[in-house]
């Protein structure tokens, strides 16, 4: 198991810095959004979500594959890169044609007109990400994450100044699409000058096609993906009008930060890691999957937990008591997010083992159950009833179509079971404990101090194996003595 060691190694490398990067940007981004909801109205927080919905759709599709297929390539890189750099460039291209022309159309049907010039400024990022595409693929295949971390850093910083100028200013919504492009075009130009890969341009049919081969339905299931995370933003703005939209968006937005810090490291490192472990045969893989379903398990669930019991004290805390309406929301978005944080690992398991049509048919079928459950949910039951059917859906049709998907691929469920039961009862005892303290104390910050604590507490003494937490103590120790 040497290999699977050096992987494990180099990809905790990887993840450390990824988490890091991530947690700084989202404390960067957190209090960005604190200054914006102060500056902005309920209105143009649901335009920015209408265009941000198009937008997140496309990235997942934006590359035609060409960053995974990269990653999970088993010769040298030197081979493909020309040929890749060709198709991505090409598909983000096309791709942004396409939605500047069907811009205000969509913007029509998601209930504001006014979104079409925002879709059109903040749709242009994704051209960059195409642009770079072939090298952000290099420095996660090399698992040199700490350049990603610290370009995304630093187009980080050039957001937030632009977009806190321009809503100081009166900008509205556009302020928000300005600021993304200026953050994505340094990051961009930081991640070409860092990957080290020689700029060159060619096409070989034979490695596109093999390329495409891998990429198209990998690329087309995270489209639908895409559409899953982001189908309930639009039909919300539909059917309930801006500013109901803009209170689900808060709550979309909170939900989103554990996808945003540690999904976002997880794929960083999963799938290169995966993909290496599958070269060394199915054994590797299970230890792999052995290894990485408690981790996952023991850094979504707790927070999953505390959102869903803790949600009017956290929204109220964070934000103002006039977001309160979004608390509701927020408690089934955090069982959204759980599920969608598995679903990242397996996507990334399957790929790296080079099986990208199950998550095409995992994905397909799960929006076609989701988007009538949103529609009735949200007709019948407001922003909660939206924020239900979409929790409904994925507990319900998701996971027993995951784990299929991951039987056939002859990764046994059983891992994944074992490594999540521990994790699992904790969050339940965590949130029991969190929902009685809640009843005790009042205001939202002790609630938060006191109820969270305890329940995160609570959860750490359940989930970490005792040898673990002896380890962990006993280091502590020797790092003070020191």
């Amino acid at each position: 198991m040497s290999d699977v060691g050096e992987v494990g190694r180099k990809a905790g490398r990887g993840l450390r810095w990824s988490l890091l990067g991530n947690v700084v940007m989202k404390a960067g981004s957190f209090a960005m959004s604190l200054v914006l909801a102060r500056l902005l109205t309920n209105d143009d927080f649901g335009v920015f979500a209408i265009a941000l919905a198009a937008s997140q759709f496309v990235i997942h599709v934006n590359d035609a594959g060409v960053i995974a297929a990269t990653v999970q390539w088993r010769g040298r890189l030197e081979e493909i890169a020309p040929t890749a750099t060709v198709v991505a460039i090409a598909s983000s291209l096309t791709l942004y044609g396409l939605f500047w022309v069907i811009a205000p159309f969509y913007a029509s049907f998601a209930g504001n007109e006014d979104a079409t010039w925002v879709i059109r400024i903040l749709m242009a990022t994704n051209v960059v990400y195409g642009l770079t595409a072939v090298r952000s693929a290099a420095l996660m295949r090399r698992f040199e994450q700490d350049k990603l971390a610290w370009a995304n850093l630093a187009g980080f910083g050039a957001n937030a100044a632009v977009s806190i100028t321009l809503a100081a200013d009166g900008a509205g919504a556009y302020s928000f699409a300005w600021g993304q492009l200026s953050g994505a075009a340094l990051t961009g130009v930081l991640v070409l000058v860092l990957a080290r890969v020689r700029i060159a341009f060619g096409f070989d049919r034979v490695l596109a096609a093999r390329l495409l081969r891998f990429g198209l339905p990998l690329c087309v299931g995270l489209g639908i993906e895409g559409l899953l995370l982001n189908v309930d933003v639009v039909i919300v703005g539909d059917t309930l009008g801006t500013a109901q939209l803009g209170f689900y968006l808060l709550a979309y937005n909170i939900a989103a930060w554990v996808p945003g810090i540690i999904g976002t490291a997880l794929r960083y490192v999963a799938l290169p890691s995966f993909s290496r472990l599958a070269e060394e045969g199915p054994a590797a893989i299970r230890e792999g999957v052995r290894r990485a379903v408690p981790l996952l398990g023991c850094l979504v669930l707790p927070i999953a937990a505390v959102m869903c019991v803790l949600a009017p004290a956290l929204v109220e805390f964070l934000y103002e008591p006039r977001w309160l309406p979004s608390a509701q929301v927020l408690r089934f978005l955090a069982i959204v997010m759980a599920v969608r944080m598995l679903s990242l690992l397996i996507t990334d398991i399957l790929a790296g083992l080079g099986i990208t049509r199950a998550t095409l048919w995992v994905n397909v079928c799960w929006a076609l159950a989701l988007v009538p459950a949103l529609l009735v949910g949200a007709r019948t039951g407001g922003i909660q009833g939206a924020a239900t059917a979409h929790a409904v859906v994925a507990v319900v049709l998701a996971l027993p179509l995951l784990a299929l998907a991951l039987r056939r691929a002859g990764v046994p469920v059983g891992l994944f079971a074992a490594g999540l039961a521990r994790p699992l009862l904790a969050a339940v005892l965590a949130g029991v404990a969190m929902a009685g303290l809640a009843t005790v104390v009042d205001g939202a910050f002790l609630e938060l101090c006191v109820a969270g604590g305890a329940g995160l507490l609570l959860f750490v003494l359940v989930a970490v194996p005792r040898a673990a937490l002896l380890h962990l103590v006993r280091g502590g120790r020797a790092h003070v003595g020191r």
